[in-house]
C-alpha cells in the first residue's frame, strides 16, 4: 500500500504576548457564544500555577465572558507570576485588573463568587482537591490523568454525579481535528474490522532517584506532598524554578510524573492521551481491557486485550518512536499523532477543511471552549468523568501489571480484578493517605 501523509492546513495564529506568555491561540469562531456581553459571566479560580496552568490561563483569558479572579499555589513565586500575568492581560484589555492569590486551595473553594475552578496540580492531589470542589459546588476543569489511583477515580466519579456539577477533563486531543478524523474512520468502519492497535506512550514510572536539594523559602513543601504517605525529599526538578525579572518560565515539565512515588510515568502522562484515543476509537469508553500483560512478560511493551479480541499495545509504530496511535484494520491502517496524520490510502486523508494551529500544542483552546459552553448549558462536555475514569484506569492497570511483573485480569464492568488470589493487584488500586489527609 502506498503511504500517504497529509499535512494539516489553514494555520491560524494570533500574535499576542503578555508579560512573556506564549502566543495565545483562538478559534476561527466562538461557536455558540455570540457577543461576550450577551452571555453569563464565568468567574474562574485556578488551583495550581505551574507550567500547564500557564498554558490553560492563556486560553481561558481569551474566552468571552470568562473572568479569572483568583488562583492558588504552594509556591510563592508562582503566585506572583500568576497575579502579574492576569493583571497585565486585563490592564491591556482596558478592564479592571483585580486578582487574588492564595497558598491553600480551600481559600479558592470558599469564594462564593467563583463558580468554576481549573485544577492543574500534580496527579496525587487531583482527586482530593476535585472532590472538595464538588462538595463546594464548583464546576471543574481537571488536568489529565484524572486521578492517581483507581479508587480515587471511583470516588471522584461518584462525587461529580452526586453534586451535579459540570466536570471537564483536559484530554485536549479529543477536540483536535486529526484525532477526531481518525476516530471517525475507525468507528465508521472505513478500515474494516480492527485487528490491532499500537498506542506508543513511553515507559512506566521508575523509583525516585533525584538528589536532595534545599527547599526554596517560599515553597510549602509539606502542602505540596499532600496525601503522599512516604517522606520524599525536595529536588527543584519536581517543581521547576522560575524567575520574574527577567521573566523566565519553567525549563522542563515537573519531574514528579516520572517517579512511582508521585506519578505514573509515561504510562499515565501520555497514556492519558494516546490510550484515551485508542479507547475512543475502539468504542471502549466507559469500558476497558480484560487482560493486561506487562513489559518483559515476553515483550518489551504493555499489552491490553479486550473482550472482543482486539489487542492494544504500547509498542512503537515507527522508528522515531512517535507518541501516537496506529489503528490496523482489514482494509488498511492509519497513524495519528499531534499535528500529523498518515494512512495507507489517500481516501483516508485528513480533509482540507480541518483546522490546525502552529505553536505549542497546549496553547490550543477548543477543549477549553467546550468546557465553558458546558458550564453555561449545564450539559456534559466532550470528555465526561466516566470517560476520564475509564481512560485513566487503562493507564493505571498497565502500571499495576508492570509493578507485579505478571499478567492481570480485569472486569471493567465491576472494576475488580479476576483471579487475584493473593490480593496484590487489588491492593494497588489505592494507598493509605498520610495522617491528616483524606479523600472523602
Amino acid at each position: 500500500m502506498k503511504e500517504q501523509k497529509k499535512s494539516l492546513s489553514r494555520r491560524q495564529f494570533l500574535n499576542f504576548s503578555v508579560a512573556g506568555m506564549a502566543g495565545i491561540m483562538v478559534l476561527p469562531r466562538l461557536t455558540s457564544f455570540g457577543k461576550s456581553e450577551s452571555v453569563a459571566e464565568v468567574k474562574l479560580g485556578f488551583i495550581g500555577m505551574g507550567q500547564q496552568a500557564m498554558f490553560l490561563l492563556n486560553g481561558f483569558l481569551q474566552i468571552p465572558g470568562v473572568t479569572v479572579v483568583a488562583g492558588c499555589d504552594v509556591y510563592g513565586i508562582k503566585r506572583k507570576r500568576f497575579e502579574k500575568r492576569v493583571k497585565a492581560f486585563y490592564t491591556k484589555a482596558g478592564k479592571e485588573a483585580k486578582v487574588d492569590t492564595y497558598e491553600k486551595y480551600q481559600d479558592i473553594l470558599d469564594r462564593k463568587d467563583i463558580n468554576a475552578v481549573v485544577i492543574a496540580v500534580p496527579d496525587h492531589s487531583h482527586a482530593m482537591i476535585a472532590i472538595a470542589a464538588c462538595k463546594a459546588g464548583k464546576d471543574i476543569y481537571l488536568e489529565k490523568p484524572m486521578t492517581f489511583t483507581i479508587k480515587e477515580g471511583q470516588e471522584l466519579k461518584k462525587a461529580v454525579r452526586d453534586s451535579k456539577i459540570v466536570f471537564g477533563l483536559g484530554s485536549m486531543q479529543r477536540s483536535s481535528p486529526e484525532f477526531q478524523h481518525a476516530v471517525k474512520l475507525v468507528q465508521d468502519g472505513a478500515l474494516g474490522k480492527i485487528t490491532k492497535v499500537n498506542a506508543f506512550v513511553g515507559d512506566p514510572p521508575k523509583p525516585y532517584d533525584l538528589p536532595e536539594e534545599p527547599i526554596p523559602a517560599d515553597l510549602n513543601w509539606d502542602l505540596w506532598l499532600g496525601s503522599l504517605p512516604m517522606p520524599i525529599h525536595f529536588n527543584n526538578q519536581l517543581d521547576p524554578p522560575i524567575t520574574l525579572d527577567p521573566d523566565q518560565n519553567e525549563k522542563l515539565w515537573g519531574a514528579w510524573r516520572w517517579y512511582k512515588e508521585m506519578g505514573g510515568g509515561f504510562t499515565t502522562d501520555w497514556g492519558a492521551h494516546m490510550f484515551d484515543i485508542a479507547q475512543w476509537g475502539l468504542g471502549m469508553d466507559k469500558n476497558g481491557p480484560v487482560e493486561i500483560s506487562p513489559i518483559d512478560d515476553g515483550t518489551h511493551f504493555i499489552s491490553y486485550k479486550y473482550a472482543n479480541g482486539v489487542v492494544m499495545t504500547s509498542e512503537p509504530f515507527d522508528e522515531r518512536k512517535t507518541k501516537g496511535v496506529k489503528f490496523w484494520g482489514e482494509k488498511g491502517w492509519i497513524e495519528v499523532s499531534r499535528g500529523s496524520f498518515k494512512s495507507s490510502d489517500e481516501k483516508f486523508a485528513l480533509p482540507k477543511s480541518a483546522t490546525a494551529f502552529e505553536g505549542p500544542y497546549e496553547t490550543r483552546i477548543p477543549h477549553q471552549l467546550n468546557f465553558v459552553e458546558s458550564v453555561r448549558s449545564r450539559k456534559d462536555p466532550v470528555v465526561t468523568v466516566e470517560i476520564g475514569h475509564s481512560s485513566c484506569t487503562v493507564c493505571t492497570l498497565g502500571n499495576i501489571a508492570c509493578a507485579l511483573k505478571r499478567t492481570i485480569k480485569w472486569n471493567p464492568q465491576t472494576e475488580t480484578f479476576i483471579d487475584d488470589t493473593d490480593g496484590a493487584a487489588t491492593k494497588l488500586m489505592h494507598y493509605q493517605y498520610r495522617k491528616g489527609w483524606k479523600l472523602v
